[in-house]
């Protein structure tokens, strides 16, 4: 039987060619591979400097770090998002606020974000979600009246533009995922890029042990190294961008063209201003819809077609912030989203006849 699944990272023999002679000169820790895609995905991204970590969670607490965030401080944070996006924060003492999102592009709503703003606000972080740009103007222009950082989470948004400009430095920084399902991965991975020198350089400091130099410690830090290795892969994978993400932007248009035919179907959407680059394909399933969410994933699992859905659970009803005394019903839009959306398979390794398989199994509802 036919099997598409939900993610496949593409790793070819360049990948595997680099990662090898990268392995042969024995320098495996952090090394010139790592600086070298530091260079390039800055340039590609258009942003002044980069600095590469162990994950995108510590890209984002590394980020907030930098910024001078502790307790007291307060971040504004979509509920709709990967919970390490407000954990970041909460790691470090400091309170996330909930804001509710864009009931179509899923990202936060900059209303809510004016009227969540208090004198103890820090930062301000949009999440890019799915690959579509967070509306970036008007919340740049509430933190610029407030004297507030942006961070811009654009951890499944590799290559996306907001108004033909690349999301990660509108803001004051911007951090990435290289997790092994991204839109490029090194296996595990983040990388973080600013237009403010100092800013990486104390990431990179802080990665490094709090290191200035060999054994001169100026700041508390830990080991939060990309490995020369995961460098390799993700500096081929860097070169693959373009073209893995035009891919995923023809089978989303191709998704779409079928999918529209089926009443109750919302397709994803994209708006004028925004280059989506679609890290998932997210279908949102109308109230008048003839199968429940749970019911269609198991139709489609049946049928050969993976399925996930991203996120089940917003953040405001997570047990862990019921515990901090998070109003569960905060965020409205983020709760009726949660309960209806769907991510259908949308990578490079899904083929047209693949997408035509969807339609069809989906049109027999």
């Amino acid at each position: 039987m036919r099997r598409i699944r939900i993610a496949k990272p593409l790793i070819t023999n360049e990948e595997i060619d680099l990662v090898i002679k990268t392995l042969e000169t024995g320098y495996l820790t952090h090394g010139k591979v790592v600086e070298e895609f530091e260079k390039r995905f800055a340039e590609k991204h258009m942003c002044r400097e980069a600095a590469a970590l162990s994950n995108g969670t510590i890209a984002l607490e590394a980020s907030l770090r930098s910024l001078g965030v502790g307790f007291g401080d307060e971040v504004i944070v979509p509920s709709f998002t990967f919970i390490a996006t407000a954990n970041a924060a909460l790691i470090l003492g400091a309170r996330p606020i909930l804001c509710d999102i864009d009931p179509e592009t899923f990202t936060l709503d900059p209303e809510c974000v004016e009227r969540a703003v208090t004198r103890r606000t820090r930062v301000i972080i949009p999440v890019h979600l799915f690959g579509h740009p967070a509306d970036m103007d008007p919340i740049i222009k509430i933190a610029r009246e407030n004297n507030i950082y942006v961070l811009e989470d654009a951890a499944q948004a590799h290559g996306a533009k907001y108004k033909n400009r690349f999301v990660g430095c509108l803001g004051d920084l911007g951090i990435y995922s290289l997790y092994a399902t991204k839109n490029i991965t090194s296996g595990e991975g983040g990388i973080v890029v600013s237009n403010d020198p100092d800013k990486i350089k104390f990431i990179k400091i802080f990665r490094d042990q709090g290191q200035t130099s060999k054994y001169v410690h100026e700041i508390l830090g830990s080991n939060y190294r990309l490995t020369s290795i995961q460098g390799a892969l993700a500096l081929k994978q860097l070169e693959k961008l373009d073209l893995y993400n035009e891919i995923r932007r023809r089978n989303a248009r191709l998704l779409t063209q079928k999918l529209s035919k089926i009443s109750w179907i919302k397709t994803p959407v994209e708006r004028e201003w925004a280059y989506h680059v679609y890290h998932q394909y997210v279908i949102l399933l109308k109230e008048d819809a003839p199968i429940t969410r749970d019911g269609l994933r198991e139709y489609l699992e049946r049928n050969g077609v993976e399925t996930a859905v991203h996120y089940p659970i917003p953040i405001n009803k997570q047990p862990l912030y019921k515990k901090l005394g998070y109003d569960e019903d905060c965020c409205p839009v983020a709760d009726s989203v949660s309960k209806r959306i769907l991510s259908l398979p949308v990578h490079p390794g899904v083929s047209e006849e693949d997408i035509e398989y969807i339609y069809e199994i989906l049109s027999k509802i």
